[in-house]
């Protein structure tokens, strides 16, 4: 081993560096220079005792021996130009020219050189290519017809062997070239082997790549027609390669963008390089019978063999085939579709904010007009000569704006206190039918003036609950003026309650415009107002159904909303008849609880809603 490790070093060191990074081109190589090199080396040893026991050599045993010279020569050829085909298209012109000049002077095509001719098709079979073999059968059959023809013309010198020393050089030629012929088909099969193991690590190599990698690779027709996939497509969409193969894959691919999976394909058959993304039919493990699962996959296709396309002598109409790579991307098309809404949302609240400040602007603005004009007025009441009772009528207009600024600060500072986690409830046992009726009766002179019904309809046997009366209270003055607010003369309002065994529920319906089914659904969203389609007839800070939820859920109730654009609306409110505080929580953890609820919260939904019906 360790001679042999001598020898391979010692060649690998001769070999052209084009030819050091390739397996099989190396191995090649090796074998072209080793025979000949190490052939020559012993021939050179043995000359000096042929010359002892042989005698003065001959003319055409010196020529003989100096073709060993010409091995050494293609040897050092092929290890500086590395191109295989010229030195065997060489070594074949070398052995021809000495079976020619061995033959021509022992007889012609009788010669026991001229079996040797054989061997020249056969040592050129080595290089692997048409065009070497071809050329080396060409010599050996022109080589064979020069020496029938001399010995035609008897241009042949004459051999001068006895008959017994011609059968015995006759032998001699046979045994060589059956040697020289056995020794070239081990280095046939040597190279066979090799290229069969190297075949095979490679393709061990690439099967364990297409088997561990994530990504699909598939071949592909023009038409779509899956040829091969990879092992990892059973991963992807849960079902066996084989069902994927033909049309299975292209029967998976979601409808709508078959179109954009086919042209891609198709660009790719005709040598460019596409890139498409598209949605595929998934098979999850453990699913219901029936239920469709999509995924988003990237697909990156190019043409398979470009050499093709670019021949001008080939077909440009061959149908080419087409190999893909691909992705699962759902995560990604998740990532982005949360991206783009979460933007929207963010671009909603920032345009609802705007109209949110822009109302509360107004709200503020009327009352301290109001306040400050008559004030100054009253001030001047020397010189504008006011009576006693215009001084009166501009104070209570005075005290009356003061007192919707009032109103209007508190909602905005229970709002705060609310998403700052402030907000305390004071429990404590009270009579909600009074409180109700206290309410209605606040309201009821309002609702005269706009020709409305109030009806209320509240058991007298409603129970004592438990809880905040300043909050339900509240509750109840916000809902009843928002429907007060929002229903035309004529219309009715109808506030009820009623009790069960563990909570009081409040309804509140009224047969004003009613709420349109988008933006029922938007109800809860950060500043929303529907002043672009609704008509805004009466003042509000939008604050009112936003208090309303807040307080509800801080009493852990439930709130639903019922409407029908141009029917009315039904606000239901369900409050447990005996609150229970919840256990203390860090300040982070109670503001984190709320904020949900009062990020979705809608300033004076009714109102705002209703504004856009």
């Amino acid at each position: 081993m360790t001679v042999l490790s001598i020898i391979r070093d010692c060649l690998d060191a001769l070999l052209h560096p084009s030819a050091r990074y390739d397996a099989l081109t190396r191995a090649r190589h090796r074998a072209f220079m080793a025979p000949r090199l190490l052939g020559s080396l012993a021939a050179f040893a043995a000359f000096p005792v042929y010359l002892v026991l042989r005698g003065v050599p001959s003319a055409i045993e010196v020529a003989a021996f100096a073709w060993l010279i010409a091995p050494i020569l293609l040897s050092w050829f092929l290890s500086r130009t590395g191109r295989y085909e010229g030195a065997h298209v060489l070594s074949s012109l070398a052995l021809a020219g000495l079976i020619m000049a061995i033959a021509s002077t022992t007889g012609g095509i009788e010669s026991f050189a001229a079996i040797w001719l054989v061997v020249v098709p056969l040592e050129a079979a080595l290089s692997a290519s048409r065009r070497v073999a071809a050329f080396a059968s060409l010599l050996a059959l022109s080589c064979a017809a020069v020496l029938i023809l001399l010995g035609q013309f008897g241009w042949l010198p004459s051999g001068g062997l006895s008959g017994a020393e011609r059968g015995v050089m006759m032998a001699f030629g046979v045994a060589s070239a059956t040697l020289y012929a056995a020794g070239l088909a081990f280095g046939a099969e040597s190279l066979a082997r090799t290229s069969v193991t190297l075949l095979s690590r490679e393709e061990e190599r690439y099967r364990l790549l297409a088997r561990n990698m994530s990504d699909v690779i598939s071949r592909h027709r023009r038409n779509g027609a899956v040829q091969f996939i990879s092992p990892a497509a059973e991963a992807m969409l849960g079902m066996p390669v084989a069902q994927l193969l033909g049309h299975g894959l292209f029967d998976r691919v979601h409808v709508a963008d078959r179109p954009a999976y086919l042209t891609a394909l198709s660009d790719a058959a005709r040598g460019d390089v596409r890139s498409v993304e598209f949605r595929l039919r998934r098979d999850p493990t453990g699913s219901e019978r029936g239920q469709i699962d999509f995924i988003w996959v990237e697909m990156r296709c190019r043409p398979l063999d470009q050499d093709q396309r670019q021949n001008p002598y080939s077909d440009v109409t061959a149908e080419l085939e087409v190999v893909a790579v691909m992705r699962d991307v759902t995560d990604r098309k998740l990532s982005e579709q949360a991206l783009d809404q979460a933007r929207s949302a963010a671009e909603a609240a920032d345009a609802a904010k705007t109209r949110f400040l822009a109302t509360m602007s107004h709200e503020l603005r009327t009352p301290l007009n109001a306040i400050i004009g008559f004030s100054e007025m009253i001030a001047q009441e020397q010189t504008l000569m006011l009576a006693a009772n215009q001084r009166k009528e501009y104070a209570e207009l005075i005290n009356t704006s003061g007192q919707h600024l009032l109103s209007v600060v508190n909602g905005i500072l229970d709002m705060s206190k609310m998403e700052s986690g402030n907000f305390e409830i004071a429990s404590e046992p009270f009579a909600p039918r009074a409180a109700l009726m206290h309410c209605c009766n606040l309201l009821a002179l309002k609702a005269r003036e706009n020709g409305i019904d109030l009806i209320t309809d509240a058991p007298q046997d409603l129970p004592v609950m438990t809880g905040d009366p300043r909050a339900f209270k509240q509750i109840v003055l916000n809902l009843v003026a928002n429907a007060v607010k929002f229903t035309e003369r004529g219309g009715q309002v109808t506030v009820s309650a009623s009790a069960s065994a563990s909570q009081l529920t409040l309804r509140i319906s009224d047969t004003g415009v009613g709420i349109a089914p988008d933006d029922l659904k938007r109800i809860g969203a950060p500043f929303f107002q529907c002043g672009k389609t609704y008509e805004r007839r009466h003042e509000g800070t939008g604050l009112g159904l936003s208090i309303v939820k807040s307080l509800t859920a801080l009493h852990l109730g439930e709130l639903t909303v019922q409407s029908k654009l141009g029917e009315g609306t039904a606000v239901t409110v369900k409050l447990p008849l005996v609150y229970t505080p919840p256990q203390a929580k860090p300040a982070a953890s109670k503001i984190a609880t709320l904020t949900p609820v009062l990020r979705h919260d809608v300033q004076d939904q009714p109102a705002l809603v209703k504004k856009s019906a």
